[in-house]
């Protein structure tokens, strides 16, 4: 992420907390094109937080 051609320091980074395991991360050079789009820390999260929705839903034998 750069202002103007220069650099953000580390500690000036977006910030975003994980609705899953609420700890917080920091905006990555990857989700550069779709940082609003972002919503879990990694890709254990994402799985967990929609199984759980599913898992709900789902009748135990």
């Amino acid at each position: 992420m750069r202002i103007s051609g220069k650099a953000v320091a580390k500690g000036d980074l977006p910030q975003k907390t994980c609705p899953v395991c609420g700890r917080p991360f920091v905006w990555r050079k990857k989700w550069e094109a779709c940082w609003d789009d972002v919503v879990y820390c990694s890709e254990r999260c994402r799985r967990k937080g929609r199984g759980a929705k599913g898992a709900a839903a789902r009748p135990t034998t």
